[in-house]
Formats: C-alpha cells, structure tokens, sequence
C-alpha cells in the first residue's frame, strides 16, 4: 500500500468532515467552494483532459498553461503523470494492465488502484514524452502539492479580513479538504460509474457507458462511451440530450479566437 497517497487522502477526507461542521459554514465559504470547484473541474476536463492528453483542439500557450494549473490545483499528482496515466489507460481499457480496470470491482476502479504499485508510472516517458519538454509541467512535476499554500493563504486571509462565520479556517476547509474530496469523488466516477452503469451509443471494446449523473457532476464526462469511441473529439456529449458543459467552455474559447483546429465526432445512430 502506498502510505503517502493513503496518508495524503485520509487527512483530505477528515478535512473535509470538519468543513461540515455548523461552527465552519458561511455563504462566503460556499461561494468559495463553487467557484474553486468550477476552476478545478474545469481545469481537469478542459485542460488536462482534452486540450492536453488527447490534442482534441489547439489553443495558445498561455492558454494551456493556465488550464494545466487549474487542473494541477486537483491535487490529482502531477500534469505529467496525470496525462501519461489516462493515455496509458486509454490504450488498454478494462485490460489487465489497466491500472484502474473496472473488471477488478467497483471500488478497485474508484480508488482502490490508487493505493497500490501503478506498473503504469515507469512508462510516462512513453505516454507523456511530450509533456517533458516544457519546464513549467517537469516544475510541477515535483511540487504540484505546493500550488495548495498560496491559495490556503489567500481563503484565509479572505475569511480574516471579512469576519466571515468560522473565519479564515472555514474558508480553508471549504477551499482545500472539502473541495478536493468532492472532485476526486467525481473525477473517479469515470474511472468507475461509467464503466458499469448506464447506457452505451457504441460498441467500444470496453465496459464505457454514458451516465447521465455522472456527466453533470463532471461537467461532460460521463459520456464517457462517446469518448472512449472517439477519444480525440472535443466534444463528448454527442446526442442532442447529452449535456456537456466543458464543450460549451470549448466553443467560448473558440469564439474567442482561443480555440482553434477543434476535433469533432458525431453521433449517427
């Protein structure tokens, strides 16, 4: 068992126990939360995911760099190995080698994975090779954890300076532990929920299903049998229903002239 992520997790959870707690609530801390959740969520699944791991479009440097810190504030290891584990995964789904194969249960592709030895992790090289030419992602590499400090800094200032009700120790639990928990429950109901619950557009060689639960919750997805049909498609929600939030961000970027050579699938069923 790796006692560091397990370590890292159990407190990130007790944080976020606390947070509930009567004496720690205010508007201000939930004001907080949803707009660190937006900016996490987003950074995740719009920079991260399909800007970065699967080129899906193309958008300025500054641009990606500032989506690849937002998604780096999920606390979910580095850019690097973020983007090398999620190719890894794509090349051999619901594999053996998998490091999150929702064959092995439920929980095991929730987060139990997480837990143990990733095989995986010694061919980053291999799946991220790209990433390691930029100096900012191999500095993030190292110290994605530090990314934490200045913004715990500024909610508790926040909290301090206004009196909010828990003061700035609320702000942070709210900002921080809670935060975090939310969106590591999230981002891992891809790895589990949508490969066991919900229905399927295609006949993928994997267990992908689209969820639509799990596709508000993660601002896209959850249609995640969409994107494992056509992983390069920047837009995952392709049936008129399939509500997909970080495509409605892709196309602003666009109309902004940020977003350009975009990667389209459709759905033709």
């Amino acid at each position: 068992m790796k006692l560091g992520t397990t370590g890292f997790m159990l407190v990130m959870h007790v944080g976020a126990v606390f947070a509930l707690l009567p004496r720690y609530w205010s508007w201000q801390a939930l004001v907080a939360f949803a707009a660190l959740y937006w900016i996490t969520v987003l950074g995740v699944t719009l920079g991260l995911h399909r800007l970065v791991a699967h080129r899906s479009f193309e958008a300025p440097r500054w641009v990606e760099r500032l989506l690849v810190l937002m998604g780096t504030l999920a606390c979910q290891s580095s850019p690097i190995e973020w983007v090398g584990l999620h190719r890894h995964h794509h090349k051999f789904s619901d594999q053996p080698n998998d490091h999150h194969d929702a064959g092995r249960g439920l929980w095991w592709a929730h987060s139990e994975w997480m837990l143990h030895p990733i095989p995986a992790l010694d061919h980053l090289d291999r799946f991220a090779g790209d990433m390691h030419r930029d100096p900012l992602y191999r500095w993030l590499d190292r110290w994605f954890l530090l990314l934490q400090l200045p913004l715990g800094a500024l909610l508790y200032w926040i909290g301090e300076a206004s009196q909010v009700h828990g003061g700035g120790l609320g702000m942070v639990l709210w900002g921080i532990p809670l935060r975090l928990t939310v969106v590591y429950h999230v981002t891992w109901l891809v790895n589990s929920a949508t490969h066991i619950f919900g229905y399927r557009n295609f006949d993928c060689p994997d267990r992908s299903t689209n969820c639509w639960w799990v596709a508000i919750l993660s601002f896209g997805e959850g249609w995640h049998n969409n994107h494992h049909a056509h992983p390069h498609s920047a837009r995952h929600g392709l049936r008129w229903f399939e509500f997909d939030i970080t495509w409605l961000h892709i196309q602003g970027l666009k109309a902004l002239g940020l977003a350009r050579r975009v990667r389209l699938a459709h759905y033709r069923g």
